[in-house]
């Protein structure tokens, strides 16, 4: 049903990393890099465990910006659903995190999962366009959930 290749307004990009005696850093955000619609208003960190997977799933109105830098690696799952999409149908899966510092752009609409393919715990940074559940966490989540579906085409290895 899918076929492999890129996805219209999906941004995937290697991180830099800058390194001296003290350490590194990298440059996970900058205003002068991405479409405005993708400014972040939020950032959270979350924890996945090896083996572990998040997703699939997709936003109706989010765009999510995440940023996988390590520790562990994680392989990343795209599929685009949006029928209006020059891309509809194309699947975009590669591998992202300590081994390949990556910074990803995933639009509304496209469904996403990623899986901690590491032997370690693995950290990822999401700097969202919109507030989870909205202003002061009145809203409803923005979410569309295949996990649990075992009809979804929407399929991880």
């Amino acid at each position: 049903m899918f076929k492999d290749g890129g996805i219209e307004g999906v941004m995937v990009r290697k991180l830099n990393k800058y390194s001296d005696a003290r350490g590194w850093l990298m440059e996970i955000y900058r205003h002068d890099e991405i479409d405005q619609e993708y400014i972040p208003v939020m950032t959270y960190l979350s924890l996945t465990k090896p083996g572990v997977a998040r997703g699939p799933h997709e936003h109706v109105d989010q765009a999510d910006y995440f940023c996988f830098a390590g520790p562990s690696d994680f392989k990343l799952f795209l599929w685009d659903a949006r029928k209006g999409s020059a891309t509809y149908l194309n699947r975009m899966v590669f591998v992202a995190g300590e081994s390949a510092p990556t910074v990803v752009i995933v639009p509304k609409g496209v469904v996403h999962a990623y899986k901690n393919v590491g032997d370690r715990d693995g950290l990822v940074i999401n700097c969202p366009n919109r507030l989870f559940k909205g202003q002061g966490k009145k809203d409803p989540v923005d979410e569309i959930r295949y996990e649990e579906d075992k009809d979804s085409p929407y399929r991880i290895d």
